[in-house]
């Protein structure tokens, strides 16, 4: 109990400073009359350690509760997440809905959010300092209105040690770099030297290596490449897009150039072995790709590791599609916040948007990286030293396709493609197989296999529908995330 008083008296006192003087904006409550407030959110006490109990310190008057997404799963596994996310919210009937991109776009044209519009200019509420790129994106996939808000995003950069650079006489990277320039830089790096001493040009801090698989769906992401294409359902594999993807990534792990060990570079053990074995971390690697949450891992080491030597860190906005080189598929949206249409608690509801949205919030926010970025832009311009410009430079392109691939895609599919697939880079790597012979066999045997398993899905929900068969799934698709190698093509993007 001690503890819970101390802990609601150092956030009373956070706000108190952030907000002293502050007499208009998201701080400011108009609703007066004491009202509950249903949100649908994942995990209780995740949402109340990052936005309620924040909240609730400014708005005594209007009580949360929260209804919890895990009740989908009370029965087991869901066959239909779109029909169980829609059963959930009308029975449990919240004020506020959490969304991801997909679901959002579909809600907001099915006429079941609320539109945000007409609230934000009845409050002056503004957003202008909100990253402009996801407001228009919101807007997009709301056919021109704005039906919710994200006070987050998570967006990868190119991470580069600007003293290796410097000691080497190498242009250090530059915003709007292809893969093609990454490989190319990091091989004007010595690849000499002791393995466990020597410098590389660019790596992944991770438990393992890289392999031809992971490596080139990670340079096909920034293309928008896919194997799928939705509205045709033909497998696109064989294309020269895809070749040079894979020769591209058979080049850079060829290169000693590349941090690329045979097995896991940390099995265990402290938290300074664990940082030992992270070499950008260590300074032992010139560039590398990750996200913001990377920021914290710079900062930290500096009390973690005794003896660490600090270096200049820089960053850099890219990978990109060289043939796009101003927008950034490497986005994800955090949590989209919207009001349900015909909310009896709408103005309650706008108060917890307006304020997990707001400038006060992100101030107090800040100054972690617990959430990922912020949206509202200007808060801080640096963590940890780093500038964060680059984050914010690249137009942001998001597919969408992605929700509800199981309604779309067979899941038998799925085991037959990465079967073939698994098989056909197996034998490039051994060098059995030319990579145009490899993907000439997945994209011919990966269609007769999607093929079968359309035409198996057509009859069985005919079956259970009692009408004929029908073999017309132009809506259907096929999409993971961009580290994967399913995905779909999207007519928005390609």
């Amino acid at each position: 109990m001690r503890n819970k008083w101390i802990q609601k008296f150092v956030l009373l006192a956070m706000v108190g400073l952030l907000l002293a003087g502050c007499t208009s904006g998201p701080g400011k409550n108009d609703v007066k009359t004491p009202m509950t407030v249903k949100v649908m959110y994942y995990s209780e006490d995740s949402f109340n350690q990052t936005y309620g109990d924040l909240f609730s310190i400014q708005n005594e008057n209007i009580e949360i509760e929260l209804v919890n997404t895990q009740k989908m799963y009370n029965d087991g596994g869901i066959e239909d997440y779109e029909k169980a996310l829609q059963d959930f919210i009308d029975q449990e009937q919240p004020d506020v809905l959490m969304l991801d991109m997909g679901t959002y776009s579909k809600m907001a044209s099915e006429g079941k959010l609320t539109e945000l519009d007409s609230l934000i200019e009845r409050d002056k509420y503004n957003i202008e300092s909100i990253y402009p790129a996801l407001i228009d994106i919101l807007k997009e996939k709301g056919e021109g209105k704005l039906y919710g808000l994200v006070p987050t995003f998570h967006r990868n950069v190119i991470f580069y040690n600007a003293d290796l650079f410097a000691e080497h006489g190498i242009e250090p990277p530059h915003d709007g770099m292809t893969w093609q320039d990454i490989i190319d830089t990091a091989r004007r790096f010595p690849t000499d030297g002791d393995e466990d001493a020597r410098v590389y040009g660019f790596g992944r801090d991770s438990y393992g290596g890289m392999t031809l698989d992971n490596m080139a769906s990670t340079i096909a992401s920034p293309q928008g490449l896919k194997v799928v294409n939705p509205d045709t359902l033909k497998v696109t594999v064989n294309t020269d897009a895809w070749k040079q993807v894979f020769k591209l990534a058979q080049d850079a792990l060829a290169s000693d150039a590349f941090y690329n060990p045979k097995e896991d570079s940390f099995r265990g053990g402290t938290m300074e072995e664990y940082y030992k074995s992270q070499l950008f971390l260590t300074g032992r690697m010139a560039m590398t790709i990750n996200s913001a949450y990377y920021l914290r891992e710079l900062k930290e080491i500096k009390n973690r590791l005794p003896d660490y030597k600090p270096f200049q860190v820089g960053i850099a906005a890219g990978p990109v599609d060289p043939a796009n080189p101003e927008i950034s598929r490497d986005v994800y949206l955090g949590n989209i916040f919207a009001i349900r249409a015909n909310s009896p608690n709408a103005d309650a509801a706008w108060e917890l948007i307006k304020f997990i949205n707001g400038e006060q919030y992100a101030k107090i926010k800040s100054r972690s990286m617990n959430d990922g970025l912020l949206s509202r832009m200007g808060m801080t311009k640096e963590y940890g030293g780093i500038n964060l410009d680059a984050f914010y430079k690249l137009k942001p392109q998001i597919d969408d396709s992605a929700s509800s691939v199981e309604d779309k895609i067979p899941a038998e599919f799925y085991s037959q493609y990465y079967s073939i697939y698994s098989r056909e880079i197996g034998l490039v790597e051994s060098k059995e197989k030319s990579v145009d012979e490899a993907l000439k066999t997945i994209e011919e045997e990966a269609q007769v296999a999607l093929d079968q398993a359309l035409k198996d899905k057509a009859a069985k929900d005919s079956s259970k529908a009692g009408t004929p068969e029908s073999t017309d799934s132009n809506e259907e698709h096929l999409s993971t995330d961009g580290d994967a190698v399913i995905s779909v093509e999207s007519g928005a993007s390609n």
